[in-house]
């Protein structure tokens, strides 16, 4: 067997790539999944990325691919999932000391998914407390003073600093393009509904939305063509002169100039290739979902956690207990006051953006934040959760402390496909910073 270039460790590689080694008999599940967890034994104790790992686990199911004909498009490729969705014989913690030493019997749906298509299950990824606020151990790859963003920040993570190359992460407001943004990779949050979410347990159940990271936008198409059942094939990826609308939104004053900086220097680019790019005024009333969204929030969250409310209310973070609380206390007519809002602008939205095949916004404010007491601010991803639409965040930006920031795509509900052929060309057109990496990414 001819081993990859030793200047590139298996690592490195991104998980399209490591599929095609492994199909050409050039790369063994088991090499690469061993580098990976020799990656994760020198960098965990920093980035603290994972809430369950068993390398000896993961090595038996590489070797099981190596011994085993060719199974599917993700044979022998490692994946990492996010602790609030089940695999089953391994923890789901969820970032909670009430579920220590719960071990489910079952996969949920997407894990079985990704194993019928040959993936090793890595391991478990560190969450927020129950995919809110409340933020895990995980630290900033690039800036261990920083958070990494949340809730999926052990996912973010791990694939940012090279542990995976694939992880699952989930989206109540901004837990997929947040941390995506913040780490410098590639986040996914597909449109709801089409990810089957059975084995997930619930934050917000009407927002909810399993997705994916990566390091590459191939990535992400690779695994969500598994997990939607779309087809065997991307699209053909031609030179397209997509119609683009920029919406800055009614929070933009929260934007900090390295985000402005990369929403116009994106913007001149994609000009600069043909692109049409018209300005989307905010719409009279838009900024009522920002409302709409913390009553519903906190009403679903109320009734999703009732069960460790009644029996384990002392071993919720502050935080939580204000969200389900306030959630308790909110009337069922406000609830849904606030769903038929939402609902109304769903439809809306797709009026007023219908003429465009994706909106350009910003991902998140700025830089990750300096602490670790915050996963940041949800304002520029929240929305998109609400609408049920389909968005990506591509790391095309850098900001005064050298450290990523996303620009996001936000496609039409269920135009996932077409999103994710358009923000392939965008990456390849606005050449992005140097992909970030750690001071021994190639060597490790």
């Amino acid at each position: 067997m001819i081993e990859p270039d030793a200047s590139r460790a298996p690592n490195c590689l991104t998980a399209t790539e490591a599929a095609g080694l492994i199909s050409a008999g050039r790369l063994s599940p088991s090499v690469l999944v061993q580098s990976c967890l020799e990656r994760i034994a020198t960098r965990e104790p920093v980035v603290r990325a994972w809430a369950d790992i068993n390398p000896a686990k993961a090595i038996d199911q590489a070797r099981l691919c190596d011994a085993s004909p060719h199974s599917g498009p993700l044979h022998g490729i490692p994946v990492a999932v996010k602790d609030v969705i089940d695999v089953a014989g391994s923890p789901t913690g969820m970032g909670s000391p009430i579920y220590d030493g719960y071990v489910p019997f079952a996969d949920a749906a997407c894990v079985a998914a990704l194993r019928a298509a040959g993936a090793v299950i890595l391991g478990k990824t560190v969450t927020a407390e129950f995919a809110g606020v409340f933020p895990g151990s995980t630290t900033h790859p690039a800036a261990p003073d920083r958070t990494p963003g949340g809730s999926s920040s052990g996912s973010a993570a791990a694939v940012a600093d090279r542990m995976v190359p694939i992880a699952l992460g989930t989206q109540t407001g901004g837990s997929i393009i947040r941390p995506a943004a913040f780490c410098g990779v590639v986040g996914f949050k597909p449109s709801f509904g089409v990810i089957n979410r059975a084995g997930l347990k619930f934050a917000a159940e009407s927002f909810d939305t399993i997705g994916v990271i990566a390091r590459d936008v191939d990535d992400i198409a690779l695994i969500w063509r598994v997990l939607a059942g779309a087809g065997a094939a991307p699209p053909d990826l031609h030179e397209p002169q997509p119609r683009l609308a920029v919406f800055r939104g009614h929070q933009w004053d929260r934007a900090a100039p390295e985000t402005v900086f990369a929403i116009q220097q994106t913007v001149r680019r994609l000009r600069d290739r043909g692109a049409h790019i018209v300005e989307l005024q905010v719409p009279e009333g838009f900024a009522e979902l920002s409302k709409a969204r913390v009553v519903i929030n906190g009403y679903e969250r109320a009734r999703a956690l009732a069960w460790e409310l009644q029996h384990h209310a002392k071993q919720l973070s502050r935080a939580m207990l204000r969200v389900v609380t306030d959630g308790q206390a909110c009337s069922y007519d406000s609830y849904l006051a606030a769903m038929a809002r939402v609902e109304c602008w769903r439809g809306r939205i797709a009026e007023i953006a219908g003429s465009h095949d994706a909106i350009l916004t910003a991902a998140v404010c700025g830089e990750a934040p300096i602490g670790l007491a915050s996963t940041g601010d949800a304002s520029f991803q929240e929305i998109w959760s609400m609408l049920h639409l389909p968005a990506i965040t591509l790391p095309l930006a850098t900001g005064p402390s050298g450290l990523p920031v996303g620009v996001q795509m936000v496609g039409r509900r269920f135009g996932d496909a077409g999103l994710l052929q358009l923000a392939k060309w965008v990456l390849n057109t606005c050449t992005p910073p140097s992909q970030f990496e750690t001071a021994d990414t190639e060597s490790s």
